[in-house]
């Protein structure tokens, strides 16, 4: 059994093609996501000619301020998230976004691709004699699930003794108006805590990036859905 760190990483996407007539149009800047919210933006105002290299940050900034935020779904970001698939019970519940996970019906443990081991994330807020507990009771569940798949159960159904807190990857794709309501949510004290870890990666990843959106969320508590 291996136990390991979750983790998350974070792609935006600016389409190449317009990249490049952006670029060509304004090479004096930088072809960010921000960037690309302000030429977005500026066209329901017709106010291109204002495009400076230090235009974007104040400008983004009044959209969001005004409320425009229509304007942030023309950004988009993929997060790839390495947790529990308790984890990701939670995350599919957003419905605006797409998802690709790994399977637990078509990835066989036992095979040497996953070392002939389950891989699992080591739930937080546990004493010595309470990990020593979960421990137990992964291996008992990784033991059983390697006896069922040797004695010819496929691995759809030998993941039925398969722990809550067993590692999988996830890749999320959403644009930035639903990333940031995600945030606004999930980083929020109310949240289940390994959630909140993940999403306050995510979060400081994307304020970061974009300052002028996620460094204005608040995380005080929020009602979270079930």
């Amino acid at each position: 059994m291996n136990i390991i760190e979750p983790s998350v990483e974070v792609y935006f996407h600016i389409p190449e093609d317009w990249r490049d007539t952006a670029e060509s149009e304004h090479p004096e800047c930088h072809i960010d996501p921000v960037t690309f919210l302000e030429l977005v933006g500026r066209t329901c105002y017709k106010s291109e000619d204002r495009i400076t290299p230090d235009s974007s940050s104040k400008f983004v900034k009044m959209l969001y301020d005004r409320g425009h935020h229509a304007m942030l779904e023309h950004c988009v970001a993929s997060v790839k998230f390495i947790c529990d698939r308790g984890v990701t019970h939670e995350l599919v519940r957003h419905r605006l976004v797409a998802y690709a996970q790994e399977s637990t019906r078509y990835c066989n443990y036992s095979k040497s691709k996953f070392g002939g081991e389950i891989s699992v994330i080591k739930p937080p807020e546990l004493n010595a004699e309470q990990e020593q507990l979960w421990q137990s009771a992964c291996l008992a569940a990784e033991c059983m699930y390697m006896k069922l798949v040797e004695s010819g159960v496929s691995p759809q159904i030998a993941r039925a003794v398969l722990p809550t807190c067993l590692k999988t990857e996830i890749w999320a794709t959403a644009n930035l108006r639903e990333w940031a309501h995600i945030c606004k949510l999930r980083c929020a004290p109310a949240a289940h805590p390994q959630m909140r870890e993940l999403m306050c990666k995510v979060k400081k990843i994307f304020a970061e990036t974009i300052p002028e959106i996620f460094a204005k969320l608040s995380e005080h508590r929020v009602q979270v859905p079930l």
